[in-house]
């Protein structure tokens, strides 16, 4: 899912036809997907639906990590939950017009850095916008902090990005990941 690429009820129920499982978990990763998984849901009788609510594909990984083949349909369910609600999601973005947000003055082609919280940081580069971010989202009890790098960064750029959060943060892991996603520069879990 994402802008403009969000899945239809009709989508997720040919999805769930071709699974060969009896229960079937639903990760919509994004908020205006979970009605539809919803609806999916209520449609499908010969198989058990089981909708993670999760809003961001960072959840959505840290979800799918805890899933244990072995464990019974309302362990994974408990234990993709909780891993799915430990953990904040951030995005380094543009603007595409000039704006105000929470009180901040934002220009075309600013750089904006999103949290589960709003409007985190503005900057002129994308590092310093990813660096306050960070700042914004961090905790006590963070041990992870994943960078997504999106198909505007290349790698190399992106690898002197994590180097800057590694040399922020010293005490805690991060790990960097090729997402390719558009619009996005970075999508950021901390964990």
């Amino acid at each position: 899912g994402g802008q403009t690429m969000n899945p239809s009820t009709e989508d997720m129920l040919n999805a769930i036809a071709q699974v060969n499982a009896d229960h079937v978990f639903i990760l919509p990763n994004n908020k205006n997907i979970i009605l539809a998984a919803q609806q999916a849901k209520a449609l499908v009788e010969d198989k058990e639906i089981i909708i993670i609510p999760t809003k961001t594909v960072p959840q959505g990984i840290s979800a799918l990590i805890a899933f244990e083949a072995e464990s019974s349909v309302e362990e994974n369910e408990a234990a993709m939950t909780e891993m799915m609600n430990g953990v904040k999601t951030g995005e380094v973005t543009y603007a595409v017009r000039d704006t105000s947000i929470d009180g901040k003055e934002i220009h075309k082609d600013d750089i904006m850095g999103l949290s589960d919280s709003g409007l985190a940081a503005v900057g002129k580069s994308i590092d310093q916008t990813l660096l306050e971010l960070v700042d914004a989202m961090m905790n006590e009890d963070a041990e992870l902090i994943t960078l997504y790098y999106g198909s505007d960064i290349s790698e190399e750029d992106a690898e002197n990005a994590a180097a800057k959060v590694e040399e922020k943060y010293p005490d805690i892991d991060v790990e960097l990941q090729m997402g390719g996603q558009p619009i996005y520069y970075y999508v950021v879990s901390v964990e």
